[in-house]
C-alpha cells in the first residue's frame, strides 16, 4: 500500500521528527450475554478481552504521520466470536482475537484545508451513517482520501473516498464477516453553521462490492438532510436535532427498492438533571429482506439499544420511540465525570406496525485520573421479534 511506505518514510526521516507524539490506550472488559430460555442455545456467554492500542504520530509545520497497531486478546473466551467456536452453543460477542495495523495516515492540514490519506477513523455528525465502531475492541477503519474543507466562515465540505472498509472482524475475517470490504464508496457532507445550528446536507454512497457480504445488498445511496442545535433555556441547556434521508439501491445491489429515514431528539441538561426523548424511523419497502433503510457503516451500538437487536434493520423497518433520563456531577471526591442514566425504547415495525419489544439500558460511569470505568446492562424483552435478552458490561478504559 502506497501510502504506508510513505508513512514509514515520513516516520523514519530524522528531518520530520520535530514533534514526537505518543498514541497508547488500553481496554479491559468483561460482557456477560444472557441465553433466553427459548432461543435454543444451551450456553450464556461470558467474554473477558484485553485490547491495547499503540502507535506514534511526527508533525512537522502542516504535515502529520501516524501508525497506530492494536492488538485484542481473549482471556476468558467462552463466547462466540463471529469467527471460530460454535454459534449454535453461545451468543454472539463481536470481539474476535486480534492482531493489526489499526490506523496509517498521511495527514496535511491548514486553516483552510484538512486531507488526510490512508488507513484512518472517519466518523461524520452522530455517527448514524458512518462511524468508527468505537464499542466493539476492533472498531472500524477506511483506506481512503478524505478532504475537509472550509472554504468560507461557517461552511464546511467533508468528502472521503474509501476503497476498503477495515471491519471489527479482524485480520481472521472471512465469508461474510470479511476482515475488510472493499469498494467505492464515497461520503459527502456539506454543513453550514446556521443561526439554529449546524445544518448539514449529506449524500453516502456505499459500496459493499463484496458477493459473501449479504451478495451486494448492502450497497445503497443515501441522501439526506440534518439540524443539530444546543439552546440556553436560563440556566439549562437545550439541545435538539431532527434528520431526514431517502436511501434506494446502488451499484451491484440486485434488490430495486427504496425507504425514508427519520429522527426527532431534544434532550435537556439541568446541570445535573438530564432528561430527553425521542422517534426514529428506518422505513421499509415491501418487507423483503434487506430492502429497509440499512446503515451498514454506522456505528450502531449507540442507537436502537445496547443489546444490539437491531444491527440490521428488519424487512418490515423499525419505528424507535425512546426516553432517557439521567444524572451527572463533575466530580465526587477523586472521581470525576461521574455520571448515571437510563433509556427506555419501545421498538415497532414501520411497516404494519407491529410490536418488536421493549429494552431498557442502564449505565453508571467515572474518571479516576486517566482510566475511565463503565458499567452497563441493556435488557431486551421481546414480543413479536427476537428473544428476551440481557447483557451486562464491566469495562474500564485508559489513555496516555
Amino acid at each position: 500500500m502506497r501510502p504506508a511506505l510513505a508513512l514509514l518514510s515520513l516516520l523514519a526521516s530524522p528531518a520530520a521528527a520535530q514533534t514526537v507524539t505518543p498514541l497508547v490506550d488500553a481496554r479491559l472488559r468483561y460482557e456477560r450475554y444472557e441465553r433466553a430460555e427459548q432461543d435454543g442455545l444451551p450456553e450464556d456467554a461470558n467474554a473477558v478481552t484485553a485490547r491495547v492500542r499503540a502507535g506514534v504520530q511526527v508533525s512537522e509545520g502542516r504535515w502529520s504521520a501516524l501508525a497506530e497497531a492494536q492488538g485484542n486478546i481473549a482471556v476468558v473466551d467462552d463466547y462466540f466470536d463471529g469467527l471460530s467456536g460454535s454459534a449454535t452453543q453461545r451468543p454472539l460477542i463481536a470481539d474476535p482475537q486480534n492482531l493489526a495495523l489499526y490506523r496509517a495516515q498521511l495527514q496535511y492540514r491548514s486553516k483552510a484545508a484538512t486531507v488526510t490519506v490512508g488507513r484512518q477513523r472517519i466518523a461524520l455528525d452522530d455517527e448514524r451513517f458512518v462511524g468508527a465502531i468505537a464499542f466493539r475492541n476492533n472498531g472500524q477503519t477506511f483506506d481512503a482520501v478524505r478532504a475537509e474543507l472550509t472554504p468560507l466562515a461557517g461552511l464546511k465540505v467533508d468528502v472521503s473516498y474509501a476503497w476498503s472498509v477495515r471491519t471489527i472482524w479482524g485480520v481472521d475475517g472471512a465469508g461474510a464477516r470479511q476482515q475488510a470490504v472493499s469498494g467505492d464508496t464515497v461520503l459527502a457532507n456539506l454543513a453550514w453553521a446556521s443561526p439554529l445550528g449546524t445544518l448539514t446536507g449529506f449524500a453516502y454512497l456505499v459500496d459493499q462490492d463484496e458477493a459473501a457480504v449479504q451478495g451486494y445488498r448492502l450497497s445503497s445511496q443515501t441522501y439526506g438532510v440534518r439540524l443539530a442545535g444546543l439552546r440556553p433555556v436560563g440556566e439549562a441547556k437545550l439541545s435538539y436535532q431532527a434528520s431526514w434521508a431517502r436511501q434506494s439501491d446502488w451499484h451491484r445491489n440486485p434488490n430495486d427498492y427504496s425507504a425514508d429515514y427519520w429522527l426527532v431528539d431534544v434532550a435537556m441538561d439541568l446541570n445535573g438533571p438530564r432528561l430527553g426523548a425521542g422517534y426514529e424511523v428506518l422505513g421499509a419497502d415491501r418487507g423483503a429482506a434487506l430492502t429497509s433503510f440499512q446503515t451498514p457503516l454506522a456505528t450502531a451500538f449507540k442507537f436502537q439499544g445496547w443489546a444490539d437487536k437491531f444491527l440490521t434493520t428488519p424487512p418490515d423497518g423499525i419505528r424507535d420511540l425512546y426516553a432517557s433520563a439521567g444524572w451527572g456531577w463533575p466530580a465526587i471526591g477523586a472521581l470525576k465525570a461521574v455520571s448515571v442514566g437510563a433509556v427506555y425504547h419501545r421498538f415497532e415495525s414501520d411497516r404494519a406496525v407491529r410490536h418488536y419489544g421493549d429494552e431498557i439500558d442502564l449505565l453508571a460511569q467515572a474518571r479516576l485520573g486517566q482510566t475511565t470505568a463503565s458499567l452497563r446492562y441493556a435488557a431486551y424483552a421481546a414480543d413479536r421479534l427476537f428473544t428476551d435478552t440481557s447483557k451486562f458490561w464491566l469495562q474500564l478504559d485508559w489513555t496516555l
